[in-house]
């Protein structure tokens, strides 16, 4: 009788939940996405925990071995002169941490050092030039195709007297611009509310992953009780075999991601120093960067790469396109498969599909959680299906 009355008061309790679900979707779904938002910086700092875990770990696993090792060699170093500095077991945790961050710090900061000053020369000289070289077209145009018949008009932006002068125009186009948006002040102060929104959030957010990394092995046994008291033992070992699978795949992922993205850089780099391209180390950089976006990335700093170049010498640009069109085919049927397809047991096609629905449905950020994520469904559907076969 107790577990008969058990079930059904359970099943009253889903009933009535899943009926004011359903009668109050609109006020559910606004609620659930005020919850969401104020959510995001724990959901930010659990990324940001998972990605400095990973170097963390390898740092602080070092760290436990010269400990041990030194703990052990300080009785036979004591009848020697000298002394011999151990290192406390107790401070692996905290320096692993430290030099976790600064390590990512450090090649971010690199390669932002890299890449924008020389960006902003290069747009720099774009605009310095642009305007010529739009003269010139127009030139062109009007001694051979008669254009000038079709700019024609007083009220039109692209009439031959407005482009005469550059500053002029864009210091029309910008008035037109700015008055379409309701102003100056408008504007400036949604800018300084989304600058300080976003400092916030990255801020509590990295707040909340060095308490998550400092206690992971604490907090993670507080959530194993929970799910071992309040849920059947079948269904924590599955949520936990789960949790596993998915953390192998996301691990694999960004370790094979970020190997890859330094092999490809550099093979950039040195294709462009042979072919003495300009701007190699920065390119090179560049590519390797924005290669951490599976499939696309690449094209995506050969697009900025091309334009910095074309600056120089429009036929060393094409050399350029023409280099990094075989490197990409080179590396994406030798070096990808073998780095991070191996990694994270995934087939070519399913990487395509995850890489293109991820970003039509996120943007870059589902670009690079689709992969892993399709890689754990594959690897949970495959292993269900071996295990039914068996």
């Amino acid at each position: 009788m107790e577990l008969k009355w058990k079930s059904c008061l359970r099943a009253g309790v889903t009933v009535i939940i899943l009926f004011l679900m359903i009668h109050y979707w609109t006020d559910f779904v606004s609620v659930a996405g005020i919850a969401m938002g104020a959510a995001v910086p724990l959901f930010l700092g659990c990324v940001i925990a998972y990605t400095v875990n990973i170097p963390m770990t390898f740092i602080e696993k070092h760290l436990q071995k010269l400990s041990r090792d030194a703990q052990g060699a300080q009785k036979r170093q004591q009848k020697k002169k000298g002394v011999r500095i151990v290192f406390p077991q107790k401070l692996c945790r905290p320096v692993s941490l430290v030099l976790a961050l600064v390590s990512l710090v450090f090649i971010v900061f690199l390669v932002v050092r890299m890449i924008v000053p020389e960006l902003l020369s290069c747009m720099q000289l774009l605009f310095r030039e642009l305007p010529g070289v739009l003269q010139d077209t127009m030139q062109w145009l009007e001694d051979n195709l008669q254009i000038s018949s079709y700019l024609e008009g007083e009220n039109s932006l692209l009439a031959m007297d407005s482009m005469g002068d550059w500053q002029e125009w864009v210091t029309k186009l910008s008035s037109f611009l700015w008055s379409g948006l309701g102003g100056a002040m408008g504007v400036a102060a949604g800018i300084v509310s989304s600058v300080f929104s976003t400092t916030v959030t990255v801020v509590v957010g990295f707040i909340f992953a060095l308490y998550l990394l400092a206690g992971k092995e604490k907090i993670g046994g507080q959530m194993t009780l929970l799910f071992r008291k309040y849920l059947p033992a079948k269904l924590v070992d599955k949520i936990f075999y789960v949790l596993h699978v998915f953390d192998g795949c996301f691990h694999s992922f960004i370790v094979g991601q970020c190997t890859e993205a330094v092999v490809l850089g550099v093979l950039c780099m040195a294709g462009m120093l042979l072919l003495r391209l300009p701007y190699a180390a920065m390119i090179g950089c560049l590519i390797g960067f924005t290669a951490l976006i599976p499939v696309a990335g690449a094209y995506i700093g050969a697009v900025v790469g091309a334009v910095m170049i074309v600056t120089v010498s429009p036929v060393k640009a094409v050399i350029f396109i023409v280099f990094l069109v075989v490197l990409q085919q080179l590396e994406g049927n030798l070096i990808y498969p073998k780095v991070v397809g191996s990694s994270i047991g995934l087939p070519g096609i399913w990487v395509l599909a995850a890489v293109t629905v991820g970003g039509g449905v996120m943007g870059i950020g589902g670009m690079l959680l689709g992969v892993p994520t399709a890689a754990a469904v594959y690897r949970l559907i495959q292993n269900d299906v071996k295990k039914k076969a068996t």
